[in-house]
């Protein structure tokens, strides 16, 4: 097996203020939230989104522990689609102390270089400073974080810079490479 430096960037706002909004991109793009806990279409944007950049933690997860998760109180999953068809997700977690993590963020291989990963960014970023209004009980958002690391896509720094995301944390560790687990070769091909 063979060993590769992974580079985690950890990054955040710190109040409303700090989100910088993203065009909107042309054509019919939506995003709406995925209110009923699905852990198949869950698991389907995960893996389509994540298959090409080496997203493994959640592939062992059974039925049940994608059900848990999802029905997590401040567990959001919004959706971009672009006529119909689903471009890629943001999902949102409710953390302590006010924190919500965007926990994952992407677009399917076919939908990349549209403008639809700032737009979709701005709007997740915009439901997690207001996800509180949503889920009585859960203290209002006092900061928004995420990360994300050198496997991830060539853009993906510059777009949540862009988006008003500030770096506090960087880490580099040595993981075992993992083969691609997909989708499949070829898919997303345009």
């Amino acid at each position: 097996m063979t060993n590769i430096a992974v580079t985690t960037w950890s990054l955040e706002q710190t109040a409303p203020t700090d989100l910088l909004p993203a065009a909107a991109p042309e054509g019919d793009v939506r995003i709406v939230r995925s209110e009923v806990p699905s852990p198949e279409f869950s698991r389907f944007l995960y893996t389509s989104v994540g298959g090409d950049i080496r997203w493994t933690d959640r592939l062992s997860w059974s039925y049940a522990r994608w059900r848990e998760h999802l029905e997590r109180p401040g567990v959001e999953t919004w959706v971009a689609y672009d006529r119909g068809t689903p471009a890629g997700y943001v999902e949102l977690e409710a953390q302590d102390d006010g924190a919500v993590e965007i926990a994952y963020f992407g677009l399917l291989p076919a939908f990349r270089g549209r403008r639809i990963g700032g737009h979709l960014l701005a709007y997740g970023a915009a439901r997690a400073w207001d996800l509180a209004d949503r889920w009585p009980g859960l203290a209002p958002t006092k900061r928004v974080w995420l990360h994300t690391c050198s496997k991830d896509g060539e853009h993906a720094m510059d777009n949540y810079q862009r988006r008003g995301f500030r770096l506090f944390d960087t880490k580099v560790e040595e993981e075992t490479e993992v083969a691609t687990p997909g989708p499949w070769p070829g898919a997303y091909a345009v």
